[in-house]
């Protein structure tokens, strides 16, 4: 089996890929992320996800590259990173409550031997119910979910400030999507089941 490497830094992508039972290296990608906020947010989380798993290819000259990149636009259609503190992230929760927003999350796959690449997106529309300030603060303080786009977390306790959840692949939502992922790993001759 190839050896693959996830371009990845973040806990909740490395235990995403883990879940398909294969072996995986998990590096720091070496690319210099710029959010172009002219750019369509579908062609950025692309550009994005494939800068990292190509910024490896030195390192790894013989392997699979996995790339995942998310952006999160919210119901103003501003695109908001993570929130980094209680205060940003209480005043993402509070701008959200009750209404759409979209979360893109871009996925590539290159093999760094060939110098070939597939790469795709996916979009998940999550709908907040209205949400108490109370509340906020109450699931601010015990997630702690400073470092997530949209500060919360879909696996945790953050499913409970949700209405609905709409998309291909929850697991995107997480920073990963795994449905698409085993598509192009089977498209490159790496399937799980075999």
């Amino acid at each position: 089996m190839r050896k693959l490497v996830l371009a990845s830094t973040s806990p909740y992508r490395r235990e995403l890929l883990a879940r398909l039972g294969i072996s995986f290296e998990a590096a720091a990608p070496r690319f210099e992320e710029v959010v172009e906020q002219r750019v369509a947010p579908e062609l950025l989380v692309k550009h994005l996800a494939l800068g990292k798993a190509k910024s490896l290819s030195e390192c790894y000259p013989d392997a699979l590259i996995i790339g995942s990149d998310q952006i999160f636009v919210n119901p103003r259609g501003a695109r908001v990173g993570k929130p980094g503190g209680f205060e940003a992230a209480r005043c993402q929760l509070a701008e959200m409550s009750g209404k759409r927003s979209l979360f893109y999350t871009g996925i590539a796959l290159y093999d760094s031997a060939e110098d070939q690449f597939l790469v795709d997106f996916t979009v998940t529309t999550v709908t907040f119910r209205q949400i108490s300030d109370a509340e906020i603060r109450c699931y601010l303080l015990r997630e702690r979910p400073f470092d997530c786009a949209g500060s919360f977390k879909i696996e945790g306790l953050g499913i409970t400030l949700m209405e609905k959840v709409e998309g291909d692949d929850y697991t995107a939502l997480i920073g990963l999507p795994l449905i698409q992922l085993n598509h192009m790993l089977i498209s490159m001759g790496m399937n799980v089941l075999s």
